[in-house]
């Protein structure tokens, strides 16, 4: 009675009809609400055409046919592998290959790849990524996975094409991992592909199965290059502070021994000039004291026999034994009683 009340006589009349009419496009209306959860973008299409893209949270787009809204997992990790099953063995890698007879496949066509210095390598790489714009990711693109592959082989290509082999296998793989994923990402904006490259992981790297044995020779001989570059190195930092202190040394002794020179010659110097003005006060005196130093600086340590000059010529004997005076036991005591004779 009371809904007959409100509509005015039933379901059947005018009224009752067009408040179910206006509860049922209430009912329309609200079908354009939706949720975006945290880890989704929503892609709201107009008649399939994208118009916008909303974040996590309650959202609202024209009911459908009007608008649709597709929902994208954006944080979810996304992997692409390149090269795939490569061998963590070269050489059963290179057995199974020769056994097979096969030509390349496309997974061998991945792999080998020309460096800088025009050698090969066999390799492969894992690409981790996610989506950053949903829209662009779903409308700007026709296959999204092809097109990472391929852009991604592109970019290690160029990469590895200007990296010697060398380096590729030893220590610059982070330099470039980095590079591709640089460069890789470069590509994906330039697309607008609303594509995010989180990683580029560089796996097993070998020479292709043919040179296997040719390059682990090479190996081993820059192994054994770099063994005798540490042993120089290690004898070049033994030896060189040795001499550098031997030289810091010498260079003290001659320093030392310059003034020393130096000194002497000036004492020698001022000894000249006191004794020269000795000389000039009293001449005689100082010469005969000159002469006498002299001489007792020259006949300290020779045996001499000694005659006064002043004695006469019959006061000496005609004949000296003077090889006997000349011996160490008594010449000296020969010598000084003869000259007391003498006298």
């Amino acid at each position: 009675k009371k809904f007959e009340q409100m509509t005015g006589g039933g379901l059947g009349s005018p009224r009752g009809v067009g408040l179910i009419l206006i509860l049922v496009f209430m009912v329309y209306l609200f079908s354009g609400l939706y949720r975006v959860l945290p880890d989704e973008q929503g892609v709201v299409l107009r008649f399939g055409e994208w118009v916008k893209t909303t974040e996590q949270g309650l959202n609202y787009h024209l009911p459908y046919p009007i608008e649709s809204i597709e929902k994208v997992k954006v944080t979810q990790e996304r992997r692409i592998e390149i090269g795939k099953g490569l061998s963590q063995d070269p050489r059963r890698f290179a057995q199974n290959r020769q056994r097979s007879g096969t030509a390349a496949d496309n997974n061998d066509n991945e792999r080998l790849m020309l460096t800088g210095d025009e050698n090969i390598v066999d390799a492969n790489f894992i690409v981790d990524w996610n989506i950053k714009d949903a829209g662009k990711y779903l409308f700007n693109i026709r296959n999204p996975e092809a097109t990472v592959r391929i852009a991604a082989e592109s970019a290690m290509r160029e990469i590895v094409g200007q990296t010697p082999i060398q380096e590729i296998l030893t220590e610059r793989k982070e330099e470039i991992e980095f590079k591709v994923k640089e460069r890789l990402q470069s590509i994906m904006n330039s697309y607008e592909a609303g594509i995010s490259i989180i990683r580029v992981q560089l796996g097993q790297v070998i020479p292709p199965p043919q040179v296997i044995d040719a390059f682990d020779d090479v190996q081993r001989s820059r192994a054994d290059q770099e063994r005798k570059r540490n042993e120089a190195d290690a004898y070049r930092n033994d030896i060189i502070p040795k001499a550098r202190g031997n030289a810091v040394k010498l260079i003290e002794q001659a320093n030392a021994y310059r003034e020393e020179v130096i000194n002497r010659a000036k004492g020698d110097a001022a000894r000249f000039n006191s004794i020269l003005a000795e000389y000039r006060q009293a001449k005689s005196i100082t010469k005969q004291r000159l002469y006498l130093e002299t001489m007792e600086e020259i006949l300290q340590n020779v045996n001499k026999v000694v005659v006064d000059g002043k004695i006469s010529g019959t006061g000496v004997l005609p004949y000296l034994p003077l090889n006997e005076l000349k011996k160490p036991s008594g010449g000296g005591e020969s010598a000084n009683r003869f000259g007391r004779g003498g006298q």
